[in-house]
């Protein structure tokens, strides 16, 4: 006897579910709702803090710049835009060759990183350090390779960005990042699977209105996660123990302490209408209660309550007390 149903009957079932004659509502976990999931992929979710990624960038880009200025001659702009969570695959779609394409290693993490220069930059940076403008390059083909000249100015940014990013890492944890291989296509510079996830960010840099290009720097998803617990309570607390932190509090202290301020003392005040004031003419006397004591301002803010006498020939104020503005 054949289970399946005929034509008829699935057009009387089709007819009453449309009429609602046929309840469809019945069963168990009714009200269930289902998301996508693939089990192949991994989950970031529970990884990475990418907000502590983005403090080590910003100081980063404050030490890079510093040493472009010192190596090049010029200090572009450098904008970090946010880090995202892609995959290798996705990421390498949008690159189109020539690029200067450069894989890295940063010990102790497992893995290999990812370097990529826009040839904008490289030119710019080219033009700059033989006393140009900054200006950029047009189009290139995808096949041209870089000059000795040019992969020489390359190696120089390589080195101030090795040192700048291994400086911005100190406080997490110390790393030391070397040069393993140089390409000019990214489809050659396989340091994941295209299916796996890499933790990108993408540096802006204008070294002139008419050059304009980026630098990214790519850390496969697997090489920091056994590190996450560092980024969540290192970075985002901040350990306040820097040597280059204490020294510059210290030279930010000396050099408030020797700042000029202008001190002005108020014997009195009093109010008038505007009448009045415009109505006064040479020997009126005003009058108005003398206060208990005179008050320091310090550049334009209530500091001391002082009284006002002699030292010897010069006028001169005692301090009495302190005041603090807000409780005035």
């Amino acid at each position: 006897m054949s289970s399946l149903l005929t034509a008829d009957e699935l057009s009387a079932l089709a007819e009453g579910v449309q009429d609602g004659s046929i309840a469809v509502d019945t069963g168990f976990n009714t009200n269930a709702r289902v998301r996508k999931h693939d089990l192949a992929s991994e989950d970031s979710s529970l990884g990475v803090n990418v907000s502590s990624i983005d403090m080590i960038n910003e100081r980063f880009v404050r030490l890079f710049r510093l040493g472009l200025l010192e190596v090049l001659r010029s200090s572009p702009r450098v904008n970090p835009t946010r880090v995202q969570i892609v995959r290798f695959g996705d990421y390498l779609k949008d690159l189109k060759p020539p690029l200067s394409v450069n894989v890295i290693r940063a010990n102790p993490l497992r893995g290999f990183s990812i370097v990529v220069i826009d040839p904008a930059v490289v030119f710019s940076s080219l033009d700059s350090f033989f006393g140009g403008f900054g200006n950029g390059v047009g189009q290139l083909p995808p096949t041209r390779l870089f000059t000795p000249t040019e992969s020489r100015i390359i190696k120089m940014i390589l080195d101030v960005f090795f040192r700048s990013l291994q400086e911005a890492w100190g406080p997490v944890m110390p790393l030391e990042f070397e040069l393993v291989s140089s390409e000019i296509n990214p489809q050659f510079a396989q340091i994941a699977d295209e299916n796996d996830l890499v933790i990108l960010t993408r540096f802006e840099v204008e070294g002139s209105p008419q050059a304009q290009g980026f630098l990214d720097l790519a850390y496969p998803y697997a090489s920091l996660k056994p590190v996450r617990e560092l980024l969540r309570s290192r970075v985002q607390t901040g350990d306040g123990n820097e040597e280059s932190e204490k020294q510059w509090h210290n030279d930010l202290e000396v050099a408030v302490e020797t700042a000029e301020i202008q001190l002005r003392v108020l014997l009195g005040q009093m109010e008038s209408s505007l009448g009045e004031v415009q109505s006064m003419q040479e020997g009126d006397v005003l009058f108005f209660k003398k206060p208990d004591a005179a008050r320091m301002l310090v550049n334009g803010l209530s500091a001391f309550d002082v009284q006002v006498g002699t030292l010897g020939t010069q006028v001169a104020v005692q301090i009495e007390r302190s005041v603090i503005p807000d409780q005035e």
